[in-house]
């Protein structure tokens, strides 16, 4: 089997390196996609709570501390789970609870100042995994090495222009074309989120690719970890892009 690599952090080509285990010790498909579907239950718990205390007076400095607790603590679960991928089913549920709280507080502010942006990037991140799902399946954007090499450096520029604005950001250093809503910086979202989208694609492949392989079971987890790195990142950059649109009304 070809390695497979992938810009996602998470999931990189030294992982399925190795003897396959017995199949029935082996990752599944099913079982991955269970397992995802058990970390979505988990953010959408703890983002619910985050969502329901600021909602009760409205007021931000209420749910602080679970947006920098769950950004801080969802960081370093994630460090953990790539570093020990064999502690996925214990680390994985806590890094998704964690960051549930985040999108839960953002969501709640977002949503006070534009009704029904929430919902809207709810729909629409399921909207593009729906859609990179079914293109995957149907061979309609095949995974090439060229593609892949494309979405690996696309997603590390994006990376590196983050760290770099935030480092920048304590100089007093700000990019006000690309964070604000004009024509530049609603393009400079849209890019992002095809990126991200593309992301699925390649975390589609890599997990097709680890059953092939017959990778140990925890894999599974390990797999649909790698999947809700992918959704949380694109669910943000939808939220920020529709920010700026209504922004604009």
């Amino acid at each position: 089997m070809a390695l497979i690599k992938t810009s996602n952090p998470a999931l990189n080509e030294k992982i399925f390196q190795g003897q396959p285990v017995a199949l029935e010790d082996a990752m599944t498909l099913d079982g991955t996609v269970n397992k995802t579907g058990i970390l979505l239950l988990c953010a959408i718990a703890t983002a619910a709570f985050a969502w329901h205390t600021f909602m009760q007076d409205h007021s931000s400095a209420a749910v602080l501390p679970m947006l920098w607790g769950g950004m801080i603590g969802g960081f370093i679960f994630a460090l953990i789970t790539i570093f020990k991928k064999e502690w996925a089913p214990f680390t994985a549920p806590i890094y998704s609870l964690l960051e549930g709280l985040v999108l839960g507080s953002i969501s709640a502010v977002l949503e006070l100042r534009y009704p029904g942006i929430a919902m809207q990037s709810v729909a629409m991140t399921l909207g593009v995994l729906f859609v990179m799902l079914l293109a995957y399946r149907s061979h309609l954007i095949p995974v090439t090495q060229k593609l892949r090499l494309g979405i690996v450096a696309a997603t590390g520029a994006i990376a590196l222009f983050y760290i770099a604005e935030i480092v920048l950001s304590f100089f007093g250093i700000q990019f006000a074309s690309i964070n604000g809503s004009g024509v530049i910086g609603i393009g400079f979202s849209i890019v992002v989120v095809i990126i991200a989208s593309l992301n699925l694609v390649l975390d589609f492949d890599f997990i097709e690719s680890g059953v092939q392989a017959r990778a140990p079971k925890y894999m599974e987890w390990y797999g649909a970890f790698g999947l809700m790195v992918t959704l949380v990142w694109l669910y943000l950059e939808i939220i920020r892009l529709l920010s700026k649109v209504r922004s604009r009304n």
